[in-house]
């Protein structure tokens, strides 16, 4: 039995929890190296989540 792939809408929300968690986490840093990780981690998964927005709307586009 194969498992089932996520939906794209599925994987922009993990990106942005993931966004969130990493931007919450930014205050929180001992270090400005952990720091610069999590500012890095924030920006990547916002631009994944914008990515998958713009995957999104083409497949609704696809269903017209």
């Amino acid at each position: 039995m194969s498992k089932r792939e996520p939906t794209t809408e599925e994987l922009r929300r993990a990106q942005q929890e993931r966004a969130t968690e990493e931007h919450e986490a930014i205050p929180n840093s001992l270090m400005p190296e952990e720091e610069r990780q999590h500012r890095r981690r924030a920006a990547k998964s916002a631009y994944l989540e914008r990515k998958l927005a713009e995957r999104e709307r083409a497949e609704r586009d696809d269903d017209r």
